[in-house]
């Protein structure tokens, strides 16, 4: 859906003379529109988030184009992406709404009231973890804090991490393999990872004392992309970690096929082992431990709502990890 902006020679000329924008309460309005196009990946998959139809969404972009006066994304047959000037004003818009959530929040301390986005992110299979007390959190922010608006995401790592960068999440709830120095980290619990292999897999029916630890580097490994655990290496050759998965379901479907062996976390595999298709390979020393953490964006502010968070997950913020 082409704009008069999309099309080539309609941009305004640029100019070192133009007046600072005045933001409205349409703007805003706008802006949260280009926000969530941008977050859901498209005009079409914006429709449920906003509620509205794709000739509606598409009049807004356009409206918001001409006002600021810069293309900011293509859309078309080649699919959705921002133009560099889009990139600066997504971005731009994030820190606009998060100032605005700050002030909110600050007011609304004021008054006794907890209001706002709690966006968090999580990764996949959060929910068979029973360590994680982020159900029962949500439950108790839901009841005491009824005017909180949830935004919870399930995401690769990564994309986690980019969020919470970005600010499009305000915590993420996340393991924990190398740090980094954009993220403040609040321990929450160690999670325990055994070796598996599936029916099929000529380990299978062996008994755990004629396993040798030494001799697993001569099985086929699935190497979890992001778990990078430098206790592998003890067990496996590097020519052995070319079968790659993303996820932790990733990591047990190969594991399923009878032909790899790879680390899964206890409490995931717990039920496919009740079922008798996987079975964990000399628990007693191939074993690894990861921290969960909580982790905020380095040397921001923390809300009430986030404190709120942190007190229902039994979390001190004074206390980092």
């Amino acid at each position: 859906m082409e704009t008069s902006l999309s099309i080539p020679g309609n941009l305004p000329g640029k100019t070192r003379n133009r007046a600072p924008m005045a933001l409205s309460g349409q703007d805003f309005k706008l802006l949260k529109v280009f926000k969530a196009v941008v977050e859901a990946g498209g005009f079409s998959a914006a429709q449920n988030e906003l509620n509205v139809g794709l000739a509606a969404i598409s009049k807004q972009i356009s409206d918001l184009e001409i006002r600021i006066g810069m293309r900011l994304c293509s859309r078309g047959r080649e699919g959705f992406s921002l133009t560099d000037e889009g990139q600066v004003v997504y971005q731009a818009s994030i820190e606009l709404f998060n100032s605005v959530d700050n002030f909110r929040d600050r007011i609304s301390c004021a008054q006794n009231e907890l209001i706002g986005d709690l966006s968090i992110g999580v990764i996949d299979n959060t929910i068979f973890d029973p360590n994680s007390l982020l159900i029962s959190a949500l439950r108790l922010i839901a009841d005491e804090a009824p005017k909180v608006r949830m935004r919870l995401s399930v995401s690769q790592l990564d994309e986690v991490e980019r969020g919470v960068v970005e600010g499009r999440f305000v915590a993420g709830i996340v393991p924990v393999y190398q740090r980094r120095e954009e993220f403040d980290y609040f321990e929450m619990y160690q999670e325990q990872s055994i070796l598996y292999c599936g029916v099929g897999h000529e380990l299978f029916d062996r008994a755990d004392e004629e396993i040798d630890p030494e001799v697993l580097k001569e099985y086929n490994f699935v190497n979890h992309r992001y778990a990078i655990h430098s206790a592998k290496r003890e067990f496996f050759d590097h020519d052995n970690l070319s079968t790659l998965a993303t996820q932790v379901e990733a990591v047990a479907i190969l594991i399923l096929t009878g032909r790899f062996i790879g680390f899964l976390p206890c409490q995931f595999a717990d039920r496919l082992v009740k079922d008798g298709r996987l079975r964990a390979i000399r628990p007693d020393v191939v074993n690894i431990q990861t921290a969960f953490c909580l982790i905020l964006r380095h040397n921001t502010p923390r809300s009430p709502l986030i404190k709120a968070f942190a007190d229902a997950m039994k979390i001190d913020l004074k206390r980092e990890a």
